[in-house]
């Protein structure tokens, strides 16, 4: 359900929208293919769905939520869907597969996931070593969830084929795997952590929620969830691309001002996992980790691409356009219009 005019918490709008939409879109049914829809990860993307912010740039957006970001891309790729809202490094990974995609409005200023093992199945953990031979659970293969697992395997010597990969999603699926040892650590996003967490059904690891985590993890600021598209999509939708960014900076901006219970009421009762405590504790734990403005970081492309490195050799040793995976043009011109 849409509520475009609700106003929580004392909250509204940072500037109201113009009922004159400045130039025609080109393209005003869109559809986002998203991995883990209910993360906070994604957290800007359901405000501006849930208060209408799409619809106030003249858009009706179709969103499609898969089991991880890696079904997010190939829903793209495949043509039964438009944008994906998904991990930056997809882009990189997909320009070096000659396919080429360009990010266009940051959500998260950092990859916001934690990997933690089971101390029920490795009660003796004592360092990334000893996850060889394990088994660990990432939302799906190849999505960010995995890149991140395999980079903090790599910095211990570990390669990705010294450990089993299972897709076990981004919700209640990922608990359930955890509490009942089917797998020995997890790489996943809140609200699953902080649930797994609380239960004590979590040692972490690494998290990075953190934003100086994150970067002490990755060496730079590394960009996480964003919109990106075929280059070809921004090439010949300029409005329509300058239109989606303009409701995800409203909604990143609304975000900053929000509070917990601003959050709670706007949400989907699902996502809350059952638990409105551990969804709160999520956000606060999260909410430093999403960006304010929608603005990629000058040196983000080139912290991604290390990382991709760093497990792929071949990636590595490819002369790849890091410039040319993400624009800040379209959310220069929002922030202009939602300060």
């Amino acid at each position: 359900m849409q509520r475009r005019h609700l106003i929580v918490g004392g909250l509204a709008a940072t500037t109201l929208p113009h009922l004159a939409f400045a130039q025609a879109l080109e393209k005003p049914r869109v559809t986002i293919a998203v991995g883990g829809k209910n993360l906070f990860y994604y957290l800007p993307l359901t405000i501006a769905e849930q208060l209408g912010y799409f619809k106030d740039e003249g858009l009706d957006v179709n969103i499609v939520d898969f089991a991880g970001g890696s079904r997010a891309l190939q829903a793209v790729v495949g043509g039964s869907a438009d944008v994906v809202s998904g991990a930056f490094e997809h882009t990189i990974n997909m320009q070096f597969k000659g396919q080429p995609m360009r990010a266009f409005v940051l959500q998260g200023a950092a990859p916001q996931i934690v990997l933690g093992i089971n101390p029920k199945t490795m009660p003796n953990y004592r360092s990334v070593a000893d996850l060889k031979g394990k088994k660990i659970g990432v939302t799906a293969p190849g999505s960010s969830t995995n890149v991140m697992a395999n980079y903090v395997l790599a910095k211990a010597g570990l390669k990705p084929s010294d450990v089993s990969f299972v897709g076990v999603g981004a919700s209640n699926g990922a608990v359930a795997a955890m509490r009942s040892g089917q797998i020995d650590a997890i790489s996943n996003l809140d609200p699953v952590i902080t649930l797994l967490q609380r239960s004590g059904d979590l040692k972490i690891v690494t998290d990075t929620r953190k934003v100086s985590e994150a970067e002490q993890v990755f060496g730079g600021p590394m960009p996480a969830g964003c919109l990106y598209a075929p280059s070809a999509f921004t090439e010949r939708n300029p409005n329509t691309a300058q239109a989606l960014t303009n409701a995800m900076v409203r909604a990143n901006k609304w975000i900053q001002q929000a509070g917990p219970g601003d959050i709670i009421r706007v949400v989907p009762e699902s996502y809350l996992l059952g638990d409105r405590a551990v969804y709160i504790d999520g956000f606060l734990a999260a909410k430093p980790a999403l960006s304010p403005d929608g603005r990629f970081p000058a040196k983000g492309a080139d912290t991604a691409f290390r990382a991709l490195a760093s497990v792929d050799a071949k990636l590595g040793a490819a002369k790849l356009d890091l410039a040319a995976v993400y624009t800040n043009e379209f959310v220069t011109k929002a922030n202009q219009k939602y300060r």
